[in-house]
């Protein structure tokens, strides 16, 4: 047993979405060997978080290097030639697993580490290692469809993707999909303005989704049709199938007699690569359940309330003229993001942590057999300090009164944690891309903050840019704003241990008694 409660989360993620980034050669890239050191092993490790950990284990054995630097996301970034170079090096290459990383990023990994080079997904086997994986879940609460895309069913093939096109689109105006980044730049994925090619396209890895953007430039009736096929690495390409589904805009567009109207919650439209099905799946937020919907039997509505005005900004002429309306179903979160359904945060409980360094033991043991003595041993040693950590944190976590014990961050990396320790996830601050929060929700989150009666709420150093808005309304309601690590360190943070020192001490402070 461990010394500590375990409470119910309700993860209301709010994830942005990411397609494929084409991966950068090694060859071409000259000079000494990256990393090059007397170790026995050369590893490259996706996140920093998961090379802190392998060189726990390592010791000297092992070189190891973070593809995402700190204050990265490994949900976004966007590897370089040099990133390249050192996989091209690597003998072995950890990474999260479970979608945690940005599809680029794996599909670089795919094609640039040598032939035979072992590719270990941590947290994709923690049950065996003793850890334990939860589901992900996501409610923002949204007052239109939040509508994505997802893929499913397993793709011969390592670092095969499914690439989703856009065929034909009937309608009274014009469509198009994007998505916008970090940084507020939107990427277009789909534009029946100039008709339909190969450009109208995006991939995701199996069993992925992601969120986007959907504007419609006139209120009536669409009808967009799309096909899938498969990618290999190694240029092979299959279609499996396609399918129509309706879209009806504006208050007046009635649906078709029949039809399945969804108008709220959380959706995808949906390709499965096994079957060859095209159809939406829609969630329910409250208890999690699925329904499924054949493409020409369900009807995607697009409200006026989803009615925004074309931004001012260059970036987003393509919509139209400035102030011109359109009719938006929103990707509601910032950032390229693919997630699956389970949440790949998993670190955030430090008995899962064990479970990482369990399993990076076994596989280096396995590369490096002269070195078990070496990995054992470091293990072990790691293995008490984290026993240690557990109890620390349970224990300046405990302190928190009860009424306090809900989170309000700009990330959803911390169900794990809250599910561990006794705490309760109220919700994300997650602002509609490409334009200004609106009064109302601005109102709304206030009065998110009022009624949960949180001292202070919690934002992630590397996600900083993105916090504008929960550091305005903390203000305005007169709570705290402090920091909390999820995916990365920075200058500050440079080890897991101290993350989480961090993570449990900044809690206590901000949550506690005197908060």
């Amino acid at each position: 047993m461990r010394g500590h409660p375990r409470g119910t989360t309700r993860a209301r993620a709010a994830l942005a979405a990411g397609c494929a980034l084409l991966a950068t050669a090694a060859a071409g890239c000259s000079g000494a060997r990256p990393g090059a050191s007397d170790a026995a092993l050369t590893v490259s490790a996706t996140t920093a978080i998961v090379a802190d950990l392998v060189k726990q284990v390592g010791g000297e054995r092992v070189d190891v290097t973070s593809i995402v630097p700190h204050n990265g996301d490994p949900h976004s970034y966007e590897p370089s030639p040099k990133d390249a170079a050192r996989v091209a090096e690597a003998d072995l290459v950890f990474s999260n697993g479970l979608l945690l990383e940005e599809p680029g990023i794996m599909k670089m990994v795919h094609n640039n580490a040598p032939k035979g080079t072992t590719k270990i997904a941590l947290a994709e086997k923690l049950e065996q290692y003793g850890g334990t994986v939860m589901k992900l879940e996501e409610d923002l609460g949204l007052d239109v469809l939040w509508l994505g895309w997802a893929v499913e069913g397993e793709v011969a093939g390592e670092g095969s993707q499914v690439r989703t096109t856009a065929t034909k689109l009937e309608g009274p105006g014009e469509l198009r999909v994007y998505l916008t980044d970090t940084l507020g730049r939107p990427n277009v994925y789909i534009d029946s303005a100039d008709g339909f090619d190969a450009e109208d396209s995006f991939t995701l890895p199996p069993e992925a989704h992601t969120h986007v953007n959907w504007a419609f430039s006139k209120p009536g009736t669409y009808r967009l049709t799309v096909e899938g096929r498969t990618e290999t690495l190694d240029g092979r390409a299959e279609e499996f199938g396609s399918g129509t589904f309706t879209f009806t805009v504006g208050d007046g567009t009635d649906a078709p007699d029949g039809t399945t109207v969804l108008d709220g919650g959380h959706a995808d439209v949906t390709l499965n690569a096994e079957s060859g099905k095209v159809d939406v799946r829609a969630e329910d937020g409250r208890s999690g359940a699925r329904t499924r919907h054949p493409a020409d039997r369900v009807v995607l509505n697009v409200p006026d309330r989803a009615k925004e005005a074309v931004p001012k900004e260059k970036p987003y002429a393509f919509l139209g003229r400035p102030g011109d309306e359109v009719w938006v179903l929103p990707q509601a979160v910032i950032g390229k993001h693919v997630h699956g359904d389970m949440d790949p945060h998993a670190w955030e409980d430090v008995a899962n942590a064990q479970a990482y360094v369990r399993r990076v033991e076994a596989e280096l043991v396995k590369a490096d057999p002269d070195g078990k003595a070496t990995y054992e041993k470091n293990a072990a040693a790691y293995l008490k300090t984290l026993d240690a950590l557990d109890q620390e944190v349970a224990r300046e976590l405990a302190a928190v009164p009860e009424e306090n014990r809900e989170l309000i961050t700009t990330h959803d990396a911390f169900g794990y944690l809250a599910e561990a320790y006794g705490m309760e996830v109220a919700g994300f601050v997650v602002p509609v891309p490409n334009r200004e929060p609106s009064a109302a929700e601005v109102e709304e989150l206030g009065t998110t903050i009022r009624e949960k009666q949180v001292p202070s709420v919690f934002l992630e150093p590397n996600l900083a840019a993105r916090a504008d808005v929960l550091k305005r309304v903390a203000q305005d309601q007169g709570v705290g704003v402090c920091t909390i690590y999820g995916d990365s360190f920075d200058g500050r943070i440079h080890d897991y241990v101290s993350m989480m020192r961090h993570n449990a001490t900044e809690l206590a402070t901000c949550l506690g008694k005197e908060a």
